[in-house]
Order: structure tokens, then sequence, then C-alpha cells
């Protein structure tokens, strides 16, 4: 039996959130989120009728999609099997434990034939404060200790469809910049999303005064555009169905009728056998 511990702390993420809630929260990267879902399901010529979402904030999802099932990010998901024809994963993904087992329970839930839509955050994002922090702790204590959650690159992300054994997989993302006035500012706006540490291994220290005073005099000096500061926040979406009969299928290799050539309209020519291979 295993005892390596998760890389994230359900308990402290719950919280993490609840005080987003109580704060008033700020979710503007959910409203972009949103956006970017429509705009592909716009895209599909297909109605939906039973849909679900996954989803940290269920008031805000519900807001936006009243007719939709809405269920809690758990690592249990409560969704029944083979009883939606969409799933959207809003938002949540990259704090899973296990982001290949939410996707397989989000295809268990699909009826044949029906979408999947993830949206979360991924590759660059934060890699500024991530970079400055790393750097100002070297600095201050000689070490480093696990701060900001890591982020999947895209090609990876693109690979945990074909895990969960969806058809016709999807990976893209969007890039949104955003500046602040301060490294407080920033803080203060990933509080109010509910998106601050909530790593197993981080440090239960608190972090010094001179520690955040070096981050944000890096910050100024590498990632500020007119004494204002930078942040990159790579949304990552992935889009698979669940297998269908009706769905197209790849060709076997050599089962086309057609030769290229005769397509285009070109002439072969035959190389001679001493041609040089490369």
């Amino acid at each position: 039996m295993s005892n390596t511990s998760p890389l994230v702390d359900r308990a402290q993420l719950m919280r993490n959130r609840l005080r987003a809630k109580r704060i008033g929260g700020d979710f503007f990267l959910h409203h972009e989120a949103r956006l970017e879902i429509q705009d592909r399901l716009d895209m599909v010529n297909k109605p939906f009728t039973s849909p679900a979402i996954v989803t940290s904030f269920p008031e805000l999802w519900q807001s936006w999609f009243p007719d939709a099932t809405v269920v809690a990010d758990d690592d249990v998901l409560n969704l029944q099997e083979r009883q939606h024809d969409l799933v959207i994963h809003a938002m949540s993904l990259h704090w899973a434990n296990d982001p290949v087992g939410q996707l397989i329970q989000c295809n268990r839930a699909l009826k044949p034939d029906g979408l999947m839509i993830a949206a979360f955050f991924g590759d660059q994002t934060l890699h500024e404060l991530r970079s400055c922090l790393s750097q100002a702790e070297i600095e201050c204590s000689g070490g480093l200790s696990p701060r900001v959650l890591p982020m999947g690159e895209l090609r990876d992300l693109g690979g945990l469809l074909q895990r969960a054994s969806f058809a016709l997989p999807v990976a893209d993302k969007t890039t949104t910049k955003v500046t602040f006035s301060s490294l407080n500012q920033l803080i203060h706006d990933l509080r109010a999303m509910g998106e601050t540490s909530a790593l197993h291994a981080r440090s239960r220290k608190t972090a010094t005064r001179a520690l955040f005073d070096l981050t944000q005099t890096l910050y100024k000096k590498h990632f500020s555009d007119q004494d204002r500061l930078n942040a990159t926040f790579d949304m990552v979406f992935l889009t698979g169905w669940a297998p269908d009969s009706s769905q197209p299928k790849p060709l076997m290799p050599g089962s086309a009728r057609t030769r290229l050539a005769d397509a285009l309209g070109a002439k072969e020519f035959n190389l001679p056998n001493d041609a040089p291979q490369t």
C-alpha cells in the first residue's frame, strides 16, 4: 500500500473556496471560461437536453446553466452513469489529485456520443509569480518550498483525454494577461478566486515580510510594465466525446481506393534504382 501524500490538501482547498465566497469572490476568469465554453457549444450542431456541470462554485455556474445538474468536484463525482449528453468540468480540474479519474467519471456519466468539455488553468499560468517567488525564497532562506500549484503543459494534458478513453479528443488553450498594482493586490485577487495554495507539501510557516518584499522587487524588475505587474493565466480546454458507432473513424492503412496523384491531378515519376535515399 502506497504512503505517498496527495498533491492537493482538499481540506485546505475547501477553506480557500469558502473564504472566496465569504469575501465576495472575484470570478472574472470563470466568466471568461464560460464564454469560451459557450463558443465551443455554439459550434457543435447538436442540442443538449441533459447537461451536467462539475464545479467548486455551484451557485455561479447554476446561474449560467439553470437547466444543468450541478455537482461538486469531489474525488468521487455525484454523477449517474450514462445520464447526460453534456458534461462540463468547470475550472477545477487543475486541483484534482487524480485528473484522469475525474475525466473517466465524466466519460461514464455521458450517454453514447455525449460531449465533455473541461476548462481549467494550465501551462504558463502565474509563471511570473512562480519564478520570482522561487528566486526570492532561495535568496532569503537558501532553499525552496512548494508554494504555487504546478501546471501541466498542453501536450501532456491532451493525453489525459486518450487515457480516459474519449473519442475525437481535442486540447487547446487561451491566454489572458492581467495587470496588478502590487503583489498584495495579486494575492488578494487569488484569494477572492479561491486559488491560493492548497498544496499538501506546502510550508506551514508564515512567510516572512522579507520574502514578499524581495518577490515584489524581482517582479517589478522582470515582469512589470509602467509600474504594473503582469500576470499570465493560461486556460486549457479539453474536449472529447463518449464513444459511439456513429462517429467517424480513421481508415485502416492501405484501405484507400483512390491514388493521391489522381486526386491531385499530378503526374508521378518513378525514382531510378540508384537514386540517393534520404
